[in-house]
């Protein structure tokens, strides 16, 4: 009987799986955003201490990237 079950009810599981995946996939994909993100704006905040950008430079690129990490934890909401 279980061998019968499991045959009967492959598909539907298989179907659960794969937006499982997808799901933890998608997770990721957001966590590695805000990650790169992150890591960006530290970056511009060291060109701009060792001169190697202009104040005006920075703060439109600041602005971008802290839109892009509003965008992304509004989504997460």
């Amino acid at each position: 009987m279980f061998l019968v079950d499991d045959i009967l009810f492959f598909p539907a599981k298989s179907l659960v799986w794969v937006f499982r995946e997808l799901h933890n996939a998608v997770q990721q994909e957001k966590t590695n955003e805000s990650d790169a993100l992150t890591t960006e704006l530290s970056e511009l905040y060291m060109m701009l201490e060792t001169g190697k950008i202009t104040e005006e430079e920075f703060d439109e690129r600041e602005e971008q990237i802290l839109d892009r990490l509003d965008e992304i934890q509004e989504r997460d909401q």
